[in-house]
């Protein structure tokens, strides 16, 4: 990993194709919340594999409406190949298609150990709003890679630095929601309509 990609610094705001093939942009997908860059090898990558199945479970708590955070996994595969490797991990989130490298190279990631695959060397960023780097995690051992209970406590370190209103037990968070200053809340006031559903469950 290139020296200056250290915390504090922004991550590169890559655009490429996701599994359907639409172009992405990072700063899309991650909107203002927190987001898990996972950069990956292959499907064939036992340790990919078994990452994935981790995540999966993490993302059933990170998604809106949950968690509020986001996830995009980058692999060096073509589109057919990267749409396979989300389907066989089961994953809901978005996989882009990086078949030229342009990620490997940009960040000095190259696994030169398998010159006969080219792949990059697994890493999982976790990013605050900005794409603003909180943590690097270098997955060339399999047990560099976070645990899910690690990305826990970053994405929650991340949400109460990011979040004015995490303790509702602050008086000046309470006062604020008395004031009707509501939309000063996240997520925001549900607007009527979506309320009434919500409350018919």
């Amino acid at each position: 990993m290139r020296a200056d990609f250290i915390p504090g610094a922004v991550f590169p705001d890559y655009e490429l194709p996701d599994h359907t093939g639409s172009l992405r942009r990072l700063s899309e997908i991650q909107g203002g919340d927190p987001m898990i860059i996972v950069l990956a090898r292959e499907a064939y990558s036992a340790k990919d594999q078994r990452q994935h199945e981790g995540l999966r479970e993490l993302w059933r708590e990170m998604k809106p409406g949950v968690g509020y955070c986001q996830m995009v996994t980058i692999t060096t595969s073509d589109l057919q190949e990267t749409l396979d490797y989300r389907s066989g991990v089961a994953a809901e989130w978005p996989f882009l298609s990086d078949p030229e490298r342009i990620v490997q190279q940009g960040l000095d990631i190259a696994e030169y150990t398998d010159p006969e695959h080219n792949q990059m060397v697994p890493h999982t960023i976790v990013c605050e709003p900005e794409l603003v780097i909180y943590k690097i995690y270098n997955g060339y051992w399999f047990f560099g890679r976070p645990t899910v209970e690690e990305l826990r406590h970053d994405l929650r370190a991340i949400l109460q630095k990011i979040h004015w209103d995490w303790d509702l037990s602050d008086p000046e968070v309470r006062a604020a929601w008395e004031r009707g200053e509501r939309d000063r809340f996240y997520p925001p006031e549900f607007p009527p309509a979506m309320l009434k559903r919500t409350q018919r469950g």
